[in-house]
């Protein structure tokens, strides 16, 4: 096990806290970001965690809802060769449920091809995503957790700039804390320290 370097980190203003390592950088302080969503990057990995809020979907059932987003994202991203690798049974969040209406969450894995920013399929990384749904139906708010994670880099891609091309370092040789224990971390430690965030749903 690694024994890596976390902290506390707000989110949305202090609205909500998490904790993660150190080593990732909060991608506001570089660029632009949607108020819907705070991004962190560890550019020496090319590996991501991001964090949005979005109006609950009221159409999504919660059997599968992080699969579901995970299909979503892979349509967004205009990515191929999606392969679902790992889906969660529903588990309820008691720490988020506001109102004694209670929050669930549920978790996808899968591997896709994605190319970068705007570059064309040429260019396309393989990439292992994880993807976590937290429900919080107090607030009609489905919070989607989402970290990514290099397994194979494009030479053409422009991470292969920061990263080596070919196939990614596994963390455990790094002596840095995978990808699918930070999520994991992250989402055992999020809290909501203001509900006023979700406005008037609050």
């Amino acid at each position: 096990m690694s024994v890596e370097l976390c902290s506390v980190r707000p989110l949305f203003g202090g609205a909500i806290s998490t904790v993660f390592p150190q080593r990732f950088q909060d991608v506001s302080d570089i660029r632009q970001v949607p108020d819907h969503q705070e991004v962190f990057v560890d550019p020496s990995r090319d590996e991501s965690l991001i964090f949005e809020l979005l109006d609950f979907k009221t159409e999504v059932g919660d059997i599968g809802s992080a699969s579901w987003f995970l299909n979503d994202l892979a349509r967004e991203q205009d990515a191929e060769g999606l392969q679902l690798i790992e889906q969660s049974e529903i588990v309820e969040a008691p720490g988020l449920s506001y109102r004694n209406i209670p929050a669930v969450a549920t978790t996808a894995i899968g591997e896709m091809a994605i190319s970068k920013g705007r570059q064309g399929r040429e260019a396309q990384n393989l990439v292992r995503v994880y993807v976590a749904n937290l429900r919080l139906k107090g607030v009609d708010t489905d919070v989607l957790v989402t970290a990514y994670e290099p397994i194979l880099i494009n030479p053409l891609s422009e991470s292969a700039d920061a990263v080596a091309s070919g196939l990614a370092v596994p963390a455990s040789q790094s002596g840095i804390m995978p990808m699918c224990d930070v999520i994991k971390q992250s989402l055992s430690t999020f809290k909501v320290n203001d509900w006023n965030l979700f406005g008037s749903s609050a």
